[in-house]
Parts: C-alpha cells; sequence; structure tokens
C-alpha cells in the first residue's frame, strides 16, 4: 500500500463496513477497510431479507462487495487494529495486527458482535444451521416443522410468539429460567407447549437436528431450535478511542453514528445488535454520507485559514 495517509479509516469489513466505503469512495474519498475476517452470519449458509440478495451465501456477499469497493479505490487490508491513537485535532494513528501504520482523518468502526450461546453440548455445533437466532432470517426455511425456543435467556418468550407464525408446532423451553405468568398465558393462548426441565443437549444426527435431549433423557423431537443469544459487542477499539460505552458495552452515539468521540463513528451490530444485513448497510450508507460531510466542513475550514 503506497498510500499510508487517509481521509476515511473503517474498522470492520463485512455488509456495514464495505457499504459505508462504497458511499465514500465513490465520493472521492481515501478510504482504507481494515478486516479480521470473522463475519457475525459466518456460519449461516445464506442470508434473507436482503432485496435482490434473498438466499445469498453470506461470503459471497461480501466477495462482491470487496469487488465493488476495489473500483472505486478503496484499499482492503486483512487483519485488525492493535493499537489506535489519536483525536480530531492531530489526526487518528492506527497499527494493524502486521505493523503497518496508518492515518486517518476519521474512523468508522464496523466491528460488530459475537454472539454468546449457553455452553450446552451441541449448541454451537448447531449455531447457523439448526440452532437460529432470527425467525425473519431463517424462519422460512423450517416452517410447518416442529420448533422449539430456547427460554433461558432474555426475551425468549416474546421470540417464541414470532415463531408461532412459522409452525402450529411450537415447545417453549425454560431450562429453570422463570416465567412470568402474563408471558405463560400469552404462549399457552397461541398453544405453544411450555416443557419444563433442563436442556442438556441438542442431539444432532450429522448436520441434522434430531430433538432436545434434557436432563432425564427425554428427547423432545424437533427440527430446528429458536435462541436469543446475548450479544457482546467488539468494542476495545472504542474504548481505546476515548469512545463511552454502556454497561453492556456498546458504545454511546447520537442515533446516526456518531460517538462522544469527536471523529469516530460506528455503524452496522454496534449500532442496533437486532439489525439484519440490509439493515446494517442501510444504516452504514447514511453514517457514510455525513462523515463525508464533516468532511466536507474541514475542508472548507481549513481553506478559510489558507
Amino acid at each position: 500500500m503506497n498510500n499510508s495517509n487517509f481521509d476515511v479509516a473503517i474498522i470492520g469489513g463485512g455488509a456495514a463496513g464495505l457499504s459505508a466505503a462504497l458511499i465514500l469512495g465513490r465520493s472521492l474519498r481515501s478510504v482504507v477497510v481494515i478486516d479480521a475476517g470473522a463475519p457475525r452470519n459466518a456460519p449461516a449458509d445464506h442470508m434473507h431479507g436482503f432485496l435482490s440478495r434473498d438466499g445469498l451465501p453470506p461470503a459471497e456477499l461480501l466477495r462482491i462487495g470487496r469487488d465493488e469497493v476495489r473500483r472505486y479505490g478503496v484499499h482492503l487490508i486483512s487483519g485488525f487494529v492493535a493499537q489506535a491513537t489519536g483525536d480530531l485535532s492531530t489526526g487518528f494513528r492506527l497499527t494493524t495486527s502486521s505493523g503497518e501504520t496508518l492515518t486517518a482523518r476519521r474512523v468508522i468502526v464496523a466491528s460488530g458482535v459475537v454472539d454468546e450461546l449457553p455452553p450446552i453440548v451441541g449448541f454451537r455445533e448447531a449455531w447457523g444451521s439448526s440452532l437460529l437466532h432470527c425467525p425473519y432470517c431463517h424462519g422460512f426455511e423450517v416452517r410447518e416443522r416442529p420448533l422449539a425456543v430456547y427460554g433461558g435467556v432474555p426475551g425468549a418468550a416474546a421470540q417464541a410468539l414470532l415463531v408461532r407464525q412459522l409452525s402450529d408446532d411450537v415447545v417453549y423451553l425454560p431450562d429453570g429460567a422463570p416465567l412470568a405468568p402474563a408471558d405463560e398465558e400469552k404462549l399457552r393462548a397461541r398453544g405453544i407447549r411450555i416443557h419444563t426441565g433442563q436442556v442438556a443437549a441438542l442431539e444432532l444426527v450429522g448436520d441434522a437436528l434430531a430433538g432436545v435431549r434434557m436432563g432425564d433423557g427425554e428427547l423432545v423431537p424437533v427440527s430446528a431450535a429458536f435462541i436469543k443469544p446475548a450479544s457482546r459487542p467488539n468494542s476495545g477499539l472504542l474504548a481505546a478511542l476515548g469512545c463511552t460505552l454502556d454497561h453492556a458495552g456498546f458504545p454511546t452515539h447520537d442515533g446516526r453514528g456518531q460517538t462522544d468521540t469527536a471523529g469516530v463513528w460506528v455503524v452496522g451490530n454496534l449500532v442496533d445488535p437486532r439489525a439484519q444485513v440490509v439493515t446494517a448497510a442501510g444504516q452504514a450508507n447514511a453514517t457514510a454520507m455525513d462523515v463525508n460531510a464533516d468532511l466536507v466542513d474541514d475542508d472548507v475550514r481549513r481553506a478559510l485559514r489558507g
């Protein structure tokens, strides 16, 4: 890479990061994208809900996106940011995992989140194939089959009501977590069975889910299971740049992605951990326009100073 000074450095090359890069590249900004190659949706075979790209493998979307942004002069670096210093007045200095150092006038962080699953046998192995998190992303593919919803996490009862739209055969597995009387009433009213007891494992036959094995040995036969996992933000870089983080580690921002550290923006699942690929890309698109406008204002201030 010949140039090490950029208008914008984007940390994370998923759908959000690449969408921001596309807008800024088309605005003739010098842009670099630094990506560690670990997208959140990597375990999924296909993504859905993205108009014109419905059913496309996530890796293929990123391949297409990388080719598109390269056409506008965007630089792509494989790796992660090992160190970040600087501020709006001096510029931001980033050192990559390979030891490369670059500077940028503005930074967009698109490092996303990590989904944390309960330590139950089979959960990690089934994640993204038969253990699913989003009824809108993957529900249609398992419609009208026997389905389970893992209830040992916050928000599970509401998720079960969404899943019920997909199948008449839904079982809710609290796994010892308390179920509010109002939630229980709703589940039963919708014909969702509640199966108490400890969840011991997901039982897989090859890649297929045979059912949920309970602590007493009973197998609850289902074709797919849903869980609403906790999402842990990849926010170490934001902390290094002085951004305020909430109790869960998510950055404080103005609703449009600008953090309370001047010159640093966030996009994608750092803004909304529930966002689908199309939502994250759209939000990043708008934020990139704000970043470009901020750079335009800076260009004018510099010109007025002579």
